[in-house]
């Protein structure tokens, strides 16, 4: 059974993805006013340049956008004034505004249609021949619309890949209603997280847990066959991943190493460059069959690794150091185990045979935000050598410990002790700290000190407890 928990906070969105009750994915995006790679705006031409072959937008947006001014552009007689439909190929970047093409696509599963195409193409994956041939016969070459089928294609029914056509039809519509009809610029389609993520999702039976009402409306509308789906709205003051214990999971992501059930173990490192994973065998020695030890451990890794690729979110250049294995013939199954780790990770990965140096080196395309860049930022002491847990992000975990003590057990006194690093910014905006934490209403007394992990919290049940600590205890009057 696959569940999926999507958790909004503010201006952070976070899912999280289980399998057999087994954390695999966990994605995050802070919301934006700029335009963000794959959303589609409604722009109107302000001006064309021959001269430097360009073409600068007014997109709704304080930057005009601008794209290369093609032959094929100036064959369509493109004047000033005129509105079109845009696709934004990159991010706004200092001066610039953003890279736009009027080649709009419209992802779905199985078919992504771009506007302003034609003709029918087929991944190079798709290598069956009777496979090729059923999907070019099946749908018919649509004026005005290049139609291609993705990998997946190949494994979908007739039924499925029609009806995801229509799907994607009435989204074109949609949006060209939107150019004609509506009087204002700006945002036809949104490419946020939500929307990238459930677009690409397949059909499998799953629960999605929401802890936004309106998030929850969006979800259903994104997903096209609804059959096994089953929907739950999450309304509790305790966090969403804090309450399914998806947060002590994500906490464990700080950790360079990671133990494997044979007893070996992986530790993942950054560089500048890339990635870096070893894999030891760490106390699975004790079988008799060297080899044997090695294949168990490296199968085992192989399976972590992807697991760890994809909750992590790493991206760029990643490679592996999997243990020596004097058997050439043991090579193939590891390869195998690593692939069917991120076969479900939607062509965003590409894994290459072992190099000379028996090192596996895997390219992944970004996917947003890594986890360790909501999660962490850098030591102001150590000049950016050494990272720490974001104060946002304890603040919300502190939290998520009152509420729940608050609400089991009638508690309302709490000993809140937070590494000193953060004294500073706390007595800096004592207030936004103790409301972010739910301590207005409540009696806190709050110590910084060295060498701790972040916080503790220790609910104060009796008086004798209270008196230990109350040279701690934020006065009335702080707290305004």
């Amino acid at each position: 059974m696959r569940e999926i928990f999507i958790e909004k906070r503010e201006s952070l969105t976070r899912i999280a993805v289980k399998e057999n009750d087994e954390l695999m994915e966990c994605l995050v995006e802070e919301d934006s006013i700029n335009p963000q790679i794959g959303e589609v705006y409604k722009g109107r031409v302000k001006n064309i340049i021959p001269g430097i072959n360009s073409i600068f937008l007014d997109i709704g947006l304080d930057k005009e956008a601008y794209m290369y001014y093609s032959e094929e552009l100036k064959r369509t007689g493109i004047k000033k004034g005129e509105e079109l439909l845009v696709e934004v190929l990159k991010e706004p970047l200092g001066n610039k505004g953003a890279k736009v093409s009027n080649k709009v696509t419209i992802l779905g599963k199985f078919i992504v249609l771009t506007l302003g195409d034609e003709g029918i193409t087929l991944s190079k994956r798709v290598i069956d021949v009777e496979q090729r041939r059923r999907l070019t016969t099946i749908i018919k070459p649509i004026r005005g619309i290049g139609i291609v089928f993705r990998t997946e294609s190949e494994f979908a029914t007739n039924e499925e890949l029609t009806e995801e056509l229509n799907h994607l039809l009435n989204k074109k519509d949609y949006m060209e209603r939107k150019l004609k009809y509506s009087k204002n610029i700006g945002k036809v389609k949104s490419n946020s997280l939500i929307t990238r993520f459930f677009e690409e999702l397949d059909n499998k039976k799953t629960k999605i847990i929401v802890d936004n009402e309106e998030f929850l409306e969006i979800i259903k509308g994104l997903i096209n066959n609804k059959e096994n789906f089953e929907f739950k709205l999450y309304d509790d003051k305790r966090t969403l991943f804090d309450y399914n214990g998806i947060e002590k999971e994500i906490i464990k992501l700080r950790h360079k190493k990671v133990n494997i059930p044979c007893g070996g173990y992986i530790v993942i490192d950054k560089t500048e460059a890339m990635y870096v994973i070893d894999v030891n065998s760490g106390k699975n020695t004790k079988g008799r069959d060297f080899n044997k030890t090695i294949m168990q451990t490296n199968l085992e890794a192989a399976k972590e690794v992807g697991r760890q690729i994809r909750l992590r979110n790493l991206s760029g250049i990643i490679v592996v150091d999997f243990i020596d294995m004097r058997d050439e013939n043991q090579k193939a199954p590891v390869i195998r185990a690593l692939k069917k780790s991120l076969e479900a990770d939607k062509g965003n990965v590409k894994i290459f045979p072992f190099t000379e140096l028996d090192l596996i080196q895997i390219s992944r395309k970004r996917k947003g935000k890594s986890i360790y860049e909501y999660l962490e930022e850098p030591c102001r002491k150590c000049k950016s050598n050494g990272f720490l847990l974001r104060l946002s992000y304890i603040e919300n975990l502190i939290r998520n410990e009152i509420i729940k003590c608050s609400k089991e057990n009638s508690i309302n006194d709490f000993y809140v002790e937070i590494d000193k690093n953060y004294e500073e910014d706390i007595k800096g905006d004592l207030f936004k700290f103790l409301k972010n934490i739910d301590g207005l209403e409540k009696e806190i007394y709050l110590n910084f000190v060295d060498d701790i992990e972040g916080y503790k919290v220790e609910p104060l049940i009796f008086n004798n407890q209270k008196e230990n600590y109350q040279k701690y205890k934020i006065k009335t009057i702080e707290k305004v």
